[in-house]
């Protein structure tokens, strides 16, 4: 918050839709850019983690800056930082040059996902009372931090509803809806609740996305409307083809189909697979896996979902410096964990490159990539490449 006075709060000077929800709500936003996107608005687009490039996190109309347009920035960005002699993290330095280079592009909209939980998270900076707040399904995630229970989760979710906000979010358990509603009339905001059904011309996508799709109708309607315009079928149809990469990402290998996502527990880890047997009835799956080290319950549940559905696991390891340093679980811990529970075709290759190519000799009919989202940033690369 110092460091944004500093600036001159440039977050203050856009039009923003926040957005909430179990880590990596990449698929809400895109859908939320999208949308706008195809109203013919500009839109500034940041999320994180990145999954190929760190130019990714400032995005205009879904295209990340250009390389030599992102340095250019960035380098006259970290002078500001320098001038201010305030100690930012990584993560707070990438937010606020998101937010001040949307506000020097002036775009119309600015979609901001949060990066964990939403009260304390750097992204939680914004002061206007037209904020447009998205809260996606709440699951047990990040529980050493946010709390060990569905409802202390919603209720730091909610964190991001400031003073007459108005808030979406999907139909979800009462204790959950009950944590949200208590926040937004704390806050005097309104709360629109967004009941699920099937709509046929969202087939094409999985299952999950045509869940957060749905709601980020719900919200551009609203934000189109309050500002003059409206959300046209056109658009909709046009929007529903937005490219979201890593999130049940499919890539052609010769015959083969690979599916990438970053279900990293065990709500993600259940929506992913019941979303690839909904468009693939009846394939086998093969499953190339890691986890981050440090939450061995996330790992767990989202392992328990993944053992029942799969006829052969992989397990590599990695490390990464975004954000904060991080490491993986050991394929050691995985495969102990994979033969207590009767699993026993299991085979671990730490290096993520050996594992990519074990995972492209299986024969089964699907070949999944997923566990953390920091494995993708290893692996995608090198299955494009293939």
């Amino acid at each position: 918050q110092k460091f944004m006075h500093f600036l001159g709060d440039p977050q203050d000077k856009l039009r923003v839709v926040h957005v909430a929800g179990p880590s990596v709500t990449t698929s809400p936003c895109s859908s939320v850019a999208g949308l706008l996107k195809a109203s013919g608005k500009t839109v500034g687009l940041t999320v994180s983690p990145h999954v190929d490039e760190i130019n990714e996190r400032v995005q205009i109309n879904l295209e990340p800056l250009e390389e030599s347009i992102f340095c250019r920035e960035l380098s006259e960005f970290l002078e500001l930082v320098e001038k201010s002699e305030l100690p930012l993290s990584y993560f707070e330095v990438m937010v606020a040059f998101a937010y001040w280079y949307f506000a020097k592009a002036k775009v119309d909209y600015a979609v901001i996902e949060v990066g964990l939980g939403g009260r304390i998270d750097g992204t939680n900076v914004i002061n206007r009372e037209d904020k447009v707040c998205v809260i996606t399904n709440i699951g047990l995630d990040h529980t050493q931090i946010l709390g060990d229970t569905l409802p202390k989760i919603a209720a730091e979710k909610a964190g991001i509803i400031t003073k007459h906000n108005v808030v979406f979010t999907h139909e979800q358990p009462e204790e959950v809806i009950e944590a949200i509603k208590q926040a937004s009339e704390s806050k005097k905001a309104s709360l629109h609740i967004y009941h699920q059904t099937r709509d046929a011309g969202l087939a094409h996508l999985p299952l999950f996305q045509q869940h957060n799709f749905g709601l980020a109708v719900e919200a551009v309607a609203y934000v189109l409307d309050r500002d003059g315009s409206a959300l046209s079928d056109e658009v909709v149809s046009t929007a529903a083809t937005t490219y979201v990469p890593a999130r049940m990402e499919v890539v052609g290998y010769k015959d083969r189909t690979v599916i990438i996502d970053g279900a990293h527990n065990g709500q993600k880890m259940e929506t992913l697979l019941e979303s690839i047997q909904d468009k693939y009835p009846g394939k086998s799956i093969a499953a190339l896996v890691a986890f981050v080290e440090g939450d061995s319950q996330r790992m767990q549940e989202a392992l328990d979902e993944l053992l029942g559905k799969v006829s052969s696991l992989v397990i590599t390891e990695f490390a990464s410096a975004q954000d904060v340093p991080k490491k993986s679980v050991t394929g050691d811990s995985i495969t102990e964990y994979a033969h207590a529970h009767n699993f026993q075709n299991v085979t671990t290759l730490p290096n993520p490159q050996d594992a990519l190519n074990q995972l492209l000799t299986m024969p089964q009919d699907i070949l999944l990539v997923t566990g953390s989202f920091y494995l993708l940033n290893h692996i995608r690369p090198l299955i494009m490449k293939v």
